[in-house]
């Protein structure tokens, strides 16, 4: 009898606890914590001064309670029948940290959220290189910067890219609501993964402005600019596949393959506002230049349609010079042109050149502190209002013949060129016959014009500067920022 009884208590006290399992299963489903894409977290930077979005999944028609700790205001709003739900909240001034808070029956905070200046930054290989360089591929004065980084240092790092210092590669075929990545402090562990070009940039911008900087990173070695763009900014080009989109055929080649980054890592972010856009990319397009000349302004235009927040800044960097099928080639040079055209096609834009750090072997540039202060110039001056300092780029503007020489005249060099006094190198003359020569080259002192001529040439009609794959820069601004290769010629 004793043994019946203890059974007894035994079934029993089981079947109260799988009622209260159900219970509180049941419970949790019905207020289950708000979901959040992995863009909204803890340790982000919201742009400050302004209205951002915050967005994600609940319970559908539940209602959502969302407090913002640094004006303790209060928002409400209700998830709809597919359980989405969006609203706006205003940011103060740059600060922090702060939390925000989340209860759709159940609380969820989100903690050391700092406001200031938000920077999305995209590409391919020379983007994506890290702090820390590819294996074989050093990084150049990177080791220092990592060693000495500081959580305390209020610049955070989304990154698409990495995760611990694996790669992550993300590619879809439709347009995605997330992305794998998530904001991290300013540790040396975080930097040596993050990009380089960006981090400098990052750096840079918080040291001047002394507000929090968030950088976040989506880009992909070998990447086209085809695969970067969305399906609507990219269907009018009808010289371009889009079949694959259509079917279940497997992508092989990710990086060529129209939309596919675009839907993973550009399209998660549209409801995140940002500043301003970073871009390092070209080398991959090398093949097809005028299509290139004419996708860079539609995708522009097109992700600047798809963040609805105006026409925000998009700062470039003009590919580097690398030997690709041989140094005195020019499939490179021709890219460096279109760039340049792109830059004047494209509103609230600027090009950084990097004529000056390219190697004949590597593909990317050691030198990212260059690339990264060069468009934080770029950003402080066009972006923010600075002054007092150079940024533009010195680029061809129009040229005079007298006699058996050519006059260069450059943009963006108001006090002048460098090095006075000396022959330049890299310049190429050419006449009727449309034979190039190497030509002789120096700054007037009076005017400050470039003048070019070659004993072979006696009646010259064209010049070139820097024009070939791989070259070197000769001539600069007197801010220190070299004259962007150009040719007067379309031959």
């Amino acid at each position: 009898m004793k043994k019946r009884c203890l059974n007894y208590t035994v079934v029993k006290s089981l079947i109260t606890f799988l009622l209260l399992v159900h219970f509180l299963s049941a419970s949790t489903f019905v207020k289950a914590k708000v979901q959040l894409p992995s863009i909204l977290s803890s340790n982000m930077v919201l742009q400050q001064h302004t209205n951002v979005k915050l967005w994600g999944k609940a319970q559908k028609n539940s209602p959502i309670t969302i407090k913002t700790s640094w004006d303790n205001k209060t928002y409400k709003t209700t998830a709809d029948k597919q359980g989405k739900w969006l609203l706006n909240i205003s940011t103060p001034v740059a600060g922090g940290p702060y939390e925000i808070t989340f209860n759709d029956g159940e609380l969820l905070t989100l903690k050391n959220i700092l406001i200031g200046e938000v920077w999305f930054c995209s590409g391919q290989s020379n983007m994506e290189m890290p702090m820390s360089g590819f294996d074989r591929q050093p990084t150049q004065g990177t080791n220092d910067v990592i060693a000495k980084a500081k959580a305390s240092t209020p610049i955070r790092i989304y990154n698409t890219d990495s995760k611990d210092g694996k790669w992550i590669r993300q590619f879809s075929k439709t347009p995605e609501e997330d992305c794998k990545g998530e904001w991290l402090e300013n540790t040396p562990v975080n930097v040596s993964h993050t990009s380089a070009t960006a981090y400098f940039f990052a750096r840079y911008l918080q040291e001047v402005l002394e507000v929090p900087v968030g950088i976040i990173i989506s880009s992909l070695g070998g990447s086209k600019v085809e695969a970067w763009m969305s399906r609507e900014a990219i269907t009018p080009f009808k010289s371009i596949d889009l079949s694959i989109l259509n079917n279940n055929e497997p992508i092989k080649n990710i990086t060529a393959t129209p939309c596919v980054l675009y839907n993973s890592k550009i399209a998660p972010f549209t409801n995140f506002t940002i500043k301003g856009f970073l871009w390092y990319q070209g080398e991959s397009n090398r093949d097809n230049v005028d299509l290139y000349k004419d996708l860079m302004p539609v995708f522009v235009k097109d992700i600047r349609n798809k963040w609805n927040i105006g026409e925000f800044p998009f700062y470039f960097v003009e590919i580097a010079p690398f030997n690709y099928e041989g140094a005195n080639g020019t499939s490179a040079a021709r890219m460096r042109e279109v760039q340049q055209q792109n830059m004047k096609d494209i509103p609230n834009s600027g090009m950084v050149t990097t004529l000056d750090i390219g190697h004949p072997v590597f593909i990317h540039p050691t030198n990212k502190e260059t690339v990264g202060s060069r468009l934080a110039l770029w950003a402080l001056a066009q972006t923010y209002g600075q002054k007092g300092f150079g940024y533009a780029t010195p680029i061809y503007k129009s040229m005079e013949i007298s006699g058996n020489k050519i006059y260069i005249n450059i943009d963006n060099a108001q006090r002048g060129l460098c090095p006075m006094w000396t022959p330049l190198e890299g310049f190429e003359i050419a006449g009727e016959d449309k034979i190039f020569y190497p030509a002789h080259a120096e700054i007037e002192t009076k005017t400050t014009r470039l003048a070019v001529s070659c004993d072979k040439v006696q009646h010259p009609i064209a010049v070139r500067y820097a024009y070939k794959n791989y070259a070197k820069a000769s001539v600069f601004s007197t801010y220190g920022i070299p004259v962007a290769p150009f040719r007067t010629d379309n031959w």
